[in-house]
């Protein structure tokens, strides 16, 4: 079993009526442990973002590794669009005969 440790937590007034009605309602035996699930899930939410930071990295690091880019025409991202929707209508439409 891990060693524990005492320390000395100052909170705010709100946050001290939260730990104790916590116990109180019967949610948690001590306010030691709301505390320690609090702590738990701030690390699970610092590792999640850490591991979001990470993946950003490595797909920034892929679009940068992809090549060169070249500007785009909004207008013709929507033409093409319009004519593969065409097609697969077609498509669509020829199978259903």
């Amino acid at each position: 079993m891990a060693t524990i440790e005492k320390i000395s937590v100052a909170l705010p007034t709100d946050m001290l009526e939260l730990v104790k009605k916590a116990v109180e309602s019967g949610d948690y035996a001590t306010t030691s442990e709301v505390i320690r699930e609090a702590l738990r899930e701030w690390k699970g939410r610092r590792e999640t973002r850490e591991e979001a930071i990470s993946e950003v990295r490595k797909l920034w690091q892929e679009g940068i590794d992809s090549g060169g880019w070249r500007p785009f025409d909004a207008e013709e991202i929507k033409r093409e669009g319009r004519r593969r929707l065409e097609q697969s209508k077609t498509r669509k439409s020829q199978k259903g005969r």
